[in-house]
């Protein structure tokens, strides 16, 4: 489960692909609007009024339709495909919404009773290791109607999966109160018969943005996005000619840059030329003219990249010592022409140089996350892995992300060793690795709550270990392997090009390139939300 990614991904999760997902990973619990902490029946005697204590803003929930209508500001985007579970806990005597945890529906329906068993032990579990475990439960199945298929027919369709999932609750005590499926527009409850609430034919989802819970989100600043598959399509490679130009650029570079980097002397002047052009290109992109509009945003900042930039880039960031130094522009006025950056270089590691994505795609990754951008960081790190799976930084960031660690500690260090490297006057290869060190050593330190804002919890080391983890082989010095070594190919024929080599990767699969397009096959990506308090005031 991960990112609230979506499959994020977003299945929530960590984003590791996978064809049924493996070992939800639960969001930590989020204020919201509150539900009842006893036990209740289900069907019409669940919707008790939910309220929160306190001074804190108050959103009181009453029917499906209104759950219905949570769902998108619980998770901070439109979910599709999706198994949705939203732990309730108490608090003071009230109900609260808690821990959420996303999965892909599996593409078949004999996947369904693991992807349920998974989600909810995942939820249930995680919530458990937070210290709060849930009481109650609302599950959600949102999948848009096929080619010749009503909204109606999905809610009959997926009533095996909504039932076990309610089974799957109820083995470990913590009923359903509430199971919705939505869709073509519509919402059906699975937990209430009565025509005069919940009539066969579905209920009418409100507009976006005309509810009493979507004034109050928009009153505490809270923002939802489009679907994950809107966030993924600005981080997918480009298609036609330009792909085609592109990976002739990349070519070119290829030849004279593979061989400079295996050389050590080369290897330094790579990394210079590789960083001082990209900062020539964080500050075109910081000067160009705003337009209006997410494609818009892209589009321009395409057309201000060249190719052949683009292509030695890309090559140079899959050294290790410079991807740690890009790493530094995290923060500050440094941190959005970078994510731009690296977004737009995500975008050019077209036809052979996918699993080249691996290092933008991180770097857009770890920028979204020290800024604040979960959701972002988590999809972008699940791409990045979908990429290469054995890309050691990306993996311990979409680890340290989806436990809810705080960055900080990864930005001391990076900002230690810029100041380093700054009073030195200048950087050598021997830095290699610092990025991944840092995000490998939170799981040593004490697990202390870190405060971040206000209601919201992060522990500061991280779970995973830092064995086992093959890393793969780049331009750490390391002699090319030939057994790696294979010319590339061109539709309908050979062509020339660099060799391949232990720095540059061996060409995709067509199982590895379609995991780039989403991280888990078969739409099973577990997600989970994000750490308690990311959606304040509701």
């Amino acid at each position: 489960m991960t990112n609230h990614s979506e499959t994020t991904g977003s299945s929530e999760n960590g984003d590791i692909p996978s064809p049924v997902p493996s070992s939800p990973v639960p969001s930590s619990p989020v204020p919201s609007s509150p539900v009842p902490s006893s036990p209740v029946p289900v069907g019409r005697a669940a919707r008790t009024p939910y309220g929160s204590p306190g001074d804190e803003p108050q959103v009181t929930l009453r029917t499906p339709a209104e759950l219905a209508d949570a769902l998108p500001y619980l998770l901070g985007y439109r979910p599709e495909d999706s198994i949705v579970l939203v732990a309730l806990r108490d608090r003071n005597g009230r109900g609260r919404f808690g821990g959420r945890a996303r999965l892909g529906i599996p593409a078949h329906a004999d996947d369904w009773p693991g992807a349920a068993g998974q989600l909810a032990r995942g939820l249930v579990t995680g919530s458990e290791r937070r210290g709060v475990r849930p009481e109650q439960m609302v599950a959600y199945l949102c999948q848009e109607p096929g080619r010749g298929e009503t909204g109606r027919q999905v809610m009959e369709r997926l009533r095996p999966l909504a039932q076990r999932l309610r089974v799957e609750c109820g083995r470990l005590d913590v009923p359903v109160v509430e199971a919705l499926c939505i869709s073509a527009g519509r919402f059906w409850s699975y937990c209430c018969d009565d025509e005069a609430c919940c009539p066969s034919e579905g209920v009418p989802m409100g507009l976006p943005g005309t509810s009493v819970l979507a004034a109050a989100a928009t009153y505490a600043g809270i923002q939802v996005r489009g679907s994950l598959s809107d966030l993924r399509a600005r981080l997918l490679p480009r298609e036609g000619a330009v792909a085609a130009e592109q990976e002739v650029a990349l070519d070119a570079a290829a030849m004279t840059l593979v061989s400079r980097i295996l050389d050590d002397t080369g290897r330094s002047e790579v990394a210079g030329e590789t960083l001082d052009l990209a900062q020539r290109l964080m500050r075109r992109l910081a000067q160009a003219r705003p337009v209006s509009g997410l494609p818009a945003e892209d589009l321009r900042d395409d057309q201000l990249l060249g190719n052949d930039e683009a292509a030695a880039l890309i090559l140079g960031l899959q050294d290790r010592t410079t991807r740690d130094r890009a790493a530094q522009w995290m923060e500050g006025d440094e941190a959005l022409p970078a994510l731009r950056l690296w977004r737009a270089l995500a975008r050019r590691c077209v036809g052979s140089y996918g699993e080249h994505a691996a290092a933008p795609l991180t770097l857009a990754g770890w920028v979204a996350w020290s800024t604040g951008d979960e959701l972002e960081a988590r999809e972008a790190l699940a791409m990045a892995l979908g990429a290469d799976p054995d890309y050691l930084f990306a993996r311990l960031l979409h680890q340290a992300c989806n436990e809810g660690l705080d960055p900080e500690s990864v930005r001391r260090c990076l900002r230690a060793e810029r100041e380093n490297r700054e009073d030195t006057g200048g950087g050598t290869p021997d830095g290699d690795g610092k990025a991944e060190e840092a995000a490998r050593r939170q799981r040593t330190e004490p697990s202390t709550i870190v405060p971040s804002s206000p209601g919201r919890r992060r522990r500061t080391r991280s779970v995973l270990p830092s064995e086992g983890v093959r890393r793969r082989a780049r331009t750490q010095g390391r002699e090319p392997d030939a057994n790696r070594t294979r010319p590339r190919t061109q539709a309908g024929g050979e062509r020339p090009g660099a060799p391949r080599t232990g720095f540059t990767p061996p060409r995709a699969s067509a199982k590895q390139s379609s995991g780039r397009r989403d991280a888990c096959p078969g739409g099973t990506r577990k997600e989970e939300s994000g750490p308690e308090g990311s959606v304040e005031g509701l």
